[in-house]
């Protein structure tokens, strides 16, 4: 497997995880800011800076699987994604990962509120891991 990108969005920044080489493993990588230029093309650029085949992009739905505005949002970068780079780019469910970062961070002994940018990398490694997992 080839390296992948897990991006979870949000609207002031942006959490960005990455996998191993082998394809086995999510690590958090950064935090961007959401604004501030196009964040497709930032996005893009990271993927091959990083030389990652796959970007898996966050898609939060409603507990009940609907869509909401912020799924459409996310559904609406990811077709923004795909025109600026060779990556595969694809969306992922990703209820609940901000609360399984905090979750996380909290049992390492860091507090959580604190921790708003590593809370965003956090999440796009749980989001990232998923699809790693369920695609071994």
């Amino acid at each position: 497997m080839n390296k992948a990108l897990g991006i979870d969005l949000g609207d002031a920044r942006v959490g960005i995880a990455a996998s191993d080489d082998l394809g086995m493993l999510a690590h958090p990588l950064q935090t961007i800011p959401a604004t501030g230029g196009d964040l497709a093309k930032r996005i893009a650029a990271l993927a091959t800076e990083h030389r990652a085949a796959t970007i898996v992009v966050g898609v939060p739905r409603n507990m009940d699987g609907s869509r909401g505005p912020a799924a459409e949002k996310a559904l609406a970068f990811i077709e923004d994604l795909k025109k600026c780079t060779p990556s595969r780019v694809l969306g992922w469910d990703e209820r609940l990962t901000t609360v399984s970062a905090q979750r996380a961070l909290r049992e390492a002994g860091r507090d959580a509120r604190s921790q708003k940018s590593i809370i965003d990398q956090v999440a796009a490694q749980i989001i990232l891991q998923g699809w790693l997992d369920a695609n071994p």
